[in-house]
């Protein structure tokens, strides 16, 4: 079975190596994938929502292991989550919200049961001594009823949330990738199914429609797209949106009709 890892223990240390050398020793035949080790440090949200644009993708029977956990050897749970054929397991640290949104009914678990633990258990790296070989013996089939007691509810993030105004939209700068491009929570599918023009303002800028690529815009000039999330992103052909217009999480996005 398949076994993502999602951390921000970066590439310096060996942290994600002795995760993955675990459940390897526990499960040999697991496969494991690297998500993301470069979340910044305990940046909860950014982890929520790499999680929740990617693991749909992967194959039924995946175990998602998310290790950003600044509440490690506190007595924060952890959490093993079973969801549409996939099983998650994180800190309840609201890690999960965006990975659960929609969801009508969510099982989850208080992981406990110590047979499934290292035999010693280190209070700064539950990451090689809980999760990995918890995550090794879910790859390898176990119940995750086996682990612990069922919950009544996890810990969930306070997220920003767009909204229509005046027969326009308004939204925020929810995340950013590595090209500078600025994330907004706006929906694409009504900007792209939009038969009238619009702009989407921005810090004081203002940026006509829509482009269908990055390429497709003139070096340099803010530009709006529909990126591969579904979102609105701000993004500049040649730059960073982030960095050039100066954006940052939280900023205010509106979609108004053109004048």
């Amino acid at each position: 079975m398949v076994v993502t890892l999602l951390t921000d223990f970066g590439l310096e240390d060996e942290y994600a190596g002795v995760m993955k050398g675990v459940i390897h020793s526990i499960n040999p035949a697991s496969t494991i994938i690297d998500l993301c080790h470069q979340i910044p440090p305990g940046d909860i949200e950014r982890a929520g929502w790499l999680l929740a644009w990617s693991w749909s993708y992967f194959p039924k029977g995946t175990v998602h292991v998310v290790v950003v956990d600044p509440g490690v050897g506190s007595t924060r749970r952890v959490l093993a989550v079973p969801h549409r054929g996939h099983c998650f397991l994180a800190p309840d640290n609201g890690v999960l919200t965006q990975a659960l949104t929609g969801a009508r009914r969510v099982q989850a678990y208080s992981v406990k049961n110590r047979k499934f633990f290292l035999p010693h258990v280190s209070n700064t790296f539950h990451g090689r001594d809980i999760f990995a070989p918890v995550a090794a013996h879910l790859s390898s089939g176990l119940d995750p009823r086996q682990l612990g007691h069922r919950v009544s509810s996890l810990k969930r993030l306070s997220l920003r949330s767009a909204g229509h105004r005046r027969g326009g939209w308004v939204g925020q700068v929810i995340q950013w990738d590595r090209f500078g491009n600025a994330v907004t929570n706006l929906p694409g599918k009504p900007l792209k199914r939009s038969k009238v023009s619009f702009e989407v303002r921005v810090q004081g800028y203002r940026i006509q429609g829509l482009q269908r690529s990055y390429s497709s815009a003139t070096e340099g000039i803010p530009m709006a797209i529909i990126g591969s999330r579904g979102l609105l992103e701000i993004a500049i052909n040649g730059g960073s949106a982030i960095r050039d217009l100066g954006l940052s999480i939280g900023d205010r996005v509106e979609v108004v009709r053109s004048q």
